[in-house]
């Protein structure tokens, strides 16, 4: 006589084939820290030593980093109707997430209220480094002092999908390459921005 052996089903509703979406939605968060993190040591670079080239590469790692944050918003809303019912349901993490995107993009707005390229910079970077402290109290901190849908809130109720109990080690084996393609990806788009942005301004130059 054999033994069944029943599996418990993780708190929540089962992510079933949704799961696949912890591969893109989270490595791109992952990313977008990274890519603000880089933009951050630009930004002190330049404030230590004003050259334009360190605001320049500031300005550049914001762009993408600030593309991989709002794609990763739209497939956690994507994730969010699967799991939760509704695109958005003003849990606290999504509310959080669009605050700091919305940081992030009055940079954009501030830097194009400004005329000269040095105070644009000097000012834009001052408010870079506000801007990336301000990631860690919307993104990490206040989602975890409330009751939040999202895993990882206190009082959770979602489906805890970096649980290390609950990932089974081929869901690591590809979720940690997917963090770091995904990391290699945005470095590789800023590069080839800087690149041509650089060759713009030698042909400006030399015109």
């Amino acid at each position: 006589m054999g033994f069944i052996i029943k599996v418990p089903e993780p708190r929540g509703v089962p992510m079933q084939q949704s799961i696949r979406n912890l591969f893109f939605h989270v490595p791109m968060w992952f990313g977008m820290m990274i890519l603000f993190g880089v933009s951050l040591i630009y930004a002190i670079k330049y404030l230590r030593n004003p050259q334009l080239k360190y605001d320049f590469y500031s300005l550049e790692y914001i762009r993408t980093g600030v593309v991989f944050g709002l794609l990763g918003i739209t497939t956690g809303a994507i994730w969010a109707n699967y799991q939760w019912g509704a695109f958005w349901s003003g849990d606290a993490k999504q509310n959080g997430a669009a605050i700091a995107m919305l940081i992030y993009l009055a940079y954009f707005v501030l830097r194009g209220s400004l005329n000269e390229d040095e105070k644009k910079a000097r000012i834009g970077a001052v408010y870079n480094v506000f801007a990336f402290f301000m990631l860690f109290p919307t993104l990490w901190i206040l989602p975890r002092l409330v009751e939040s849908l999202h895993p990882g809130g206190e009082g959770s109720e979602g489906n805890p999908g970096l649980n290390p109990e609950d990932s089974s080690p081929i869901m690591k084996a590809v979720f940690w390459p997917a963090v770091i393609g995904w990391t290699l990806l945005g470095v590789w788009i800023t590069t080839l921005r800087i690149r041509i942005q650089i060759e713009k301004e030698k042909r400006f130059a030399n015109a």
